[in-house]
């Protein structure tokens, strides 16, 4: 064990403490998305739980996914459709916020316990389950509707696991995320580069195994019954133009404001775009810089670090520039960094949460009460738009450095 890790160690609290810990972030979490219904706090919403409820009324009556009815998402989002319709029609949405607070309060629980297993001081873990927490409340309504805590609860199971120890239990829960909502899906290099560092290369190629076996036991079905379909929802999440939201619509808006550009919004794909040749060119670019900024993060990954604490600032780091330059940016994203972002150690890690919170704040200035406002071209709403975005840049930007080895002091002799 380097003297690292047995500095780390020394400073870890005992499973019970952490276990405390994760259980009052979780409460708090669920008090925090209560909330939300109370008083002012319970306001104007854009909701998508009739959608919902209508995908899992289908599979009700006994109709095949994808194939007799368009899905827009992975099958792996299936179950928290379905299960809401299991209850009567008119309690859909109680049903479903019921199962969002408890997978949102586990995620909060699970990232909780990844920091224990990382050695997080216990200072740390509370400070980490304070700012996941309060996150509902930073956010608002978003989070009531959108079903975006599952993919995040399974990526914080997946992530308790590595740091724990349970490398095929860790990669198959990434599985499942990843058939839920694809963004998941690049934190699968750096897990297994970090089981294959730990564990050696033997156990890196079971625990693909057991990614690729549980994904295919998510998708094969759904293709052997409709391809054509499955092929669509899949298509639907990578082929999307530039939605008004993203960085290169808000840099674009900005230029608007400043009378070089004259955008055009059209709505497609369940939301608004930018269409033409300038933002078609800046969604390209900006797929260009996602892809290049996850690829680095992944091997500075490989250059630097080896241990639990490196895994977990590393998969923030990948997810937050997924979402700041993804040329889709809906508020619910940033949903998944919620379970993420305070994981991060150290003062850079403090930084982030930082951060975070303040992109959250951001984005409830003006959605959802301003986001028609911002779709009709609003000053006000369009510079919160670009000033929650160059966050969320600063954020991806302030993780890379969480990355960065922890220098321990040094020891009078």
């Amino acid at each position: 064990m380097s003297a690292s890790s047995e500095s780390w160690s020394a400073r870890a609290p005992d499973a019970g403490r952490a276990a405390v810990i994760a259980a009052l972030g979780a409460a708090l979490f669920a008090a925090c998305f209560l909330l939300l219904h109370a008083g002012p706090l319970d306001s104007y919403e854009i909701v998508d739980t009739p959608v919902y409820q209508g995908y899992g009324d289908a599979m009700l009556d006994g109709r095949v996914p994808y194939r007799d009815f368009e899905l827009e998402y992975p099958p792996g989002a299936l179950p928290v459709f379905l299960l809401p319709s299991l209850a009567p029609a008119d309690d859909y949405r109680v049903a479903f916020e019921l199962l969002m607070v408890l997978c949102g309060a586990a995620a909060v629980a699970l990232a909780v316990l990844a920091l224990g297993f990382a050695g997080a001081s216990t200072p740390k873990l509370a400070a980490a389950a304070a700012v996941a927490g309060v996150a509902p409340l930073a956010l608002g309504s978003v989070v009531l509707t959108r079903f975006d805590l599952w993919p995040a609860l399974l990526v914080a199971g997946a992530l308790a696991a590595l740091a724990g120890g349970r490398e095929r239990l860790g990669l198959g829960l990434l599985a499942l995320a990843v058939a839920a909502k694809l963004y998941p899906v690049v934190l699968a290099p750096l897990a297994l580069t970090y089981v294959a560092r730990r564990s050696g290369g033997r156990r890196a190629a079971a625990c693909l195994g057991v990614f690729a076996l549980v994904l295919a036991a998510c998708l094969l079905p759904f293709l052997a019954l409709a391809p054509g379909g499955l092929a669509d929802a899949l298509e639907r999440q990578t082929g999307r133009p530039l939605q008004i939201e993203s960085l290169g619509s808000s840099l674009l808006l900005a230029a608007h404001r400043a009378g070089w550009y004259e955008p055009t919004i059209v709505s497609s794909y369940g939301s608004q775009n930018l269409v033409g040749g300038l933002p078609d060119a800046v969604a390209a670019a900006q797929t260009a810089l996602q892809l290049a900024a996850i690829a680095g993060i992944s091997l500075l990954f490989v250059l630097r670090r080896n241990d639990a604490a490196g895994l977990l600032a590393a998969s923030a780091a990948a997810a937050a520039a997924f979402v700041a330059f993804g040329k889709v940016l809906s508020p619910q994203f940033l949903i998944w960094l919620v379970p993420l972002v305070p994981m991060a150690l150290g003062k850079w890690g403090a930084a982030a949460s930082a951060l975070l919170l303040a992109a959250l704040l951001l984005t409830r200035l003006w959605f959802p009460t301003g986001y028609w406002d911002l779709v009709a071209l609003a000053p006000g709403e369009t510079w919160l738009l670009l000033a929650r975005n160059v966050v969320l840049v600063g954020l991806a930007a302030v993780l890379v450095a969480a990355m960065a080895p922890r220098r321990e002091p040094s020891r009078r002799r």
